[in-house]
C-alpha cells in the first residue's frame, strides 16, 4: 500500500499572477527595479574604468626599469576602488529604501541591505508582501555585480601573471 502525496504545482502564469498579486499596485517597486538596472550599469562602466586605469598604469610602470612591484601596488588600488564601489552602492541601497520607507530607521535599512547585497541573509527582517521580492531584487544586484567585479580583478591578476620577467609594456 503506497501513501504517495500528488502536489498541483502551479503553472508559470499562476505563480507569476500570484506574485502581481501580493505586489499589488506598488509602483515603488518598479522604480526599485528601474534602480537596480541603473546601478548595475553605472557598476559595470565603473569596473571598466577602473581596469582600464589599471592596465593603462601598468603598461607605464612597466615602462619604467629598476622599478619592481609598482603594478602589484596599482592592482592593490584597483581592488581598493572596487571594493569603495561596492560600499556606495550598499549606501546608494539604503537611501533609496530609506526613502520609501520600507523599514523604520536607517541603521536597520543598512543592516537589511548590506545581508541582502551580500547574499548573507543572517537577520531576520520582516516584510509585508508587497516589498517580498525586494531581497531577490538586492541580492541579484549583489551577485552580478560582484561578478563583473571578480571577472575584471581576475583579467588584472592574469596580466600581472602572465608577463615575462624583464618583458617591456606591449604597444598598445
Amino acid at each position: 500500500m503506497s501513501t504517495e502525496k500528488t502536489v498541483d504545482l502551479p503553472s508559470l502564469a499562476e505563480l507569476l499572477q500570484q506574485i502581481q498579486l501580493d505586489i499589488g499596485d506598488n509602483i515603488e517597486l518598479y522604480l526599485i527595479v528601474a534602480f537596480m538596472a541603473v546601478m548595475l550599469t553605472i557598476h559595470g562602466v565603473a569596473v571598466l574604468i577602473i581596469a582600464s586605469a589599471f592596465h593603462a598604469i601598468d603598461r607605464f610602470l612597466r615602462s619604467i626599469p629598476y622599478l619592481a612591484g609598482g603594478s602589484f601596488i596599482s592592482y592593490f588600488i584597483a581592488i581598493l576602488l572596487i571594493i569603495m564601489t561596492h560600499i556606495l552602492e550598499i549606501v546608494a541601497w539604503t537611501y533609496v529604501l530609506v526613502a520609501f520607507s520600507v523599514f523604520t530607521g536607517i541603521t536597520q535599512t543598512f543592516y537589511f541591505v548590506g545581508e541582502m547585497y551580500t547574499t548573507l541573509g543572517f537577520g531576520n527582517y520582516p516584510l509585508n508582501s508587497a516589498w517580498q521580492v525586494l531581497p531577490i531584487l538586492i541580492s541579484f544586484s549583489g551577485v552580478f555585480s560582484v561578478s563583473m567585479s571578480g571577472a575584471a580583478l581576475y583579467s588584472m591578476m592574469g596580466s600581472l601573471l602572465t608577463r615575462k620577467p624583464g618583458s617591456a609594456a606591449p604597444s598598445a
